[in-house]
């Protein structure tokens, strides 16, 4: 089910936390949604999923506006700050939510050993939440988020508190349910976001400074092909002047003179890796390392959201 977001706004007194902001995420699409502490993550999910009301602006789910009410069943919501019953056992907090989420009796048992497979709690199920650890307890969260099979997914910090092996079975989940639902991830985890995520977007100041894949934003911000390349040849000299000669090379610069590491910018948006092949072909070089420089994912964070 589409996700539509057409100037959206929220004020608390002077401040706008979301300042006019329109977005769409596709069925089937992972949309990981990033920005620093306080730039507006949460209170665009808590809007999407009606927690908290619009000042301006409209959300439509399915072509629908959600401002004449909404079926709550639609969404699955993890929040960031994952509030659970500590005194009650796994399956039967589940259990409770499902009931909530007006899943049919019938249904339920189904539900649970469904969720319990699927978050890994079969150990653990018996157990109240309040003896279980961090991570289990974030995987409490994630199949009540799930128990009544909801078209849309809002996870905020999905997977804080797990270890690496949970964190890689906790994605490959988003993934899987990624394929049918439409699904909105929050974190700071930067490295799970390509991980994961379809579609990055990233807001800063109540405000959307980035919306793309990881390819496209790197390169967007990479703008001219860097490439970092060693050669095996009799003469560093000569090497240097005829790279400094091909016409989609913008600047050459020596690495290591002893290594023959030279580090090759490209002209505008053309590409050098055929040219440079083609050189030490007809020169009877032996090209050894062609590797292309990319921009981290963190270093296009910072670049649009320290301002």
């Amino acid at each position: 089910m589409d996700i539509l977001i057409e100037g959206l706004t929220k004020t608390y007194g002077f401040q706008k936390a979301v300042d006019n902001i329109s977005f769409k995420v596709n069925t089937g699409e992972i949309l990981g949604f990033l920005g620093p502490n306080g730039a507006g993550k949460t209170t665009t999910m808590k809007m999407i999923t009606g927690y908290l009301s619009m000042d301006e602006g409209d959300i439509k789910i399915g072509g629908k506006s959600i401002r004449g009410g909404q079926d709550n069943n639609t969404y699955g919501y993890l929040p960031e700050h994952n509030p659970l019953y500590h005194d009650m056992p796994v399956v039967d907090y589940l259990q409770f939510c499902a009931s909530l989420q007006k899943v049919s009796k019938e249904a339920i048992p189904h539900q649970i050993k469904k969720m319990v497979k699927l978050c890994g709690l079969d150990v653990e199920k018996h157990k109240k939440i309040g003896e279980l650890s961090k991570g289990y307890r974030q995987r409490v969260g994630l199949a009540q988020a799930m128990i009544h099979d909801p078209q849309i997914l809002i996870l905020d910090e999905p997977t804080t508190g797990l270890d690496p092996n949970q964190i890689v079975e906790i994605r490959e989940l988003i993934k899987q349910l990624g394929k049918e639902k439409t699904v909105i991830l929050s974190t700071h985890i930067l490295p799970e976001v390509e991980a994961t995520c379809d579609r990055i977007l990233i807001i800063n100041k109540g405000k959307i400074v980035a919306d793309g894949t990881a390819d496209t934003l790197r390169k967007q911000a990479q703008g001219q092909q860097v490439l970092q390349i060693r050669i095996e040849a009799p003469h560093l000299d000569q090497v240097f002047t005829a790279l400094q000669q091909l016409s989609t090379v913008a600047q050459v610069d020596i690495m290591s003179r002893e290594k023959m590491r030279f580090e090759v910018q490209s002209v505008g948006d053309r590409r050098s890796n055929q040219n440079i092949f083609n050189l030490c072909v007809n020169n009877g070089w032996i090209l050894t390392e062609m590797i292309p420089f990319e921009t981290k994912l963190e270093d296009i964070f910072r670049e649009v959201t320290l301002n």
